[in-house]
């Protein structure tokens, strides 16, 4: 456990040297701060209460922690995806926001509940299981 610890931790550190060092090509680090400040700010007033408003009204037991994380993982994409999805119309560059951004959203939402579901299931098998 403690390896796995360390070797996470690492991987952390590295992608973070990663954003900084991608940090330092900005010309004006303005517009990157207000962006963070912003995610901070629905973070603490919006998704974690909601969070934990859903967790403790609709889910009880065991599955409680899974589905609290689903939905901070779901707020996280929603948030990361706000913009794109948000986006008036066709912009004149079609190489700008190419994709279609409310579809894999929707995908990726329907692949943290399949996820979550999954690890559900694991554990109501491992509960029903006798002990040896």
């Amino acid at each position: 456990m403690k390896v796995t610890r360390v070797l996470v931790g690492a991987a952390g550190a590295a992608l973070m040297g990663v954003g900084l060092s991608l940090l330092m090509d900005v010309r004006d680090p303005t517009g990157v701060l207000v962006w963070l400040g912003g995610a901070v700010v629905l973070h603490d007033m919006l998704i974690a209460p909601l969070v934990l408003l859903v967790g403790l009204v609709l889910v009880r037991g065991r599955a409680r922690g899974p589905v609290r994380g689903a939905l901070v993982v779901a707020g996280a994409l929603t948030v990361v995806a706000l913009p794109a999805l948000l986006r008036p119309g066709r912009t004149a560059n079609s190489s700008v926001l190419p994709l279609d951004y409310p579809r894999n959203w929707l995908i990726a939402l329907v692949a943290v509940a399949a996820v979550t579901a999954l690890v559900l299931a694991a554990r109501g098998l491992t509960r029903r299981r006798p002990p040896s």
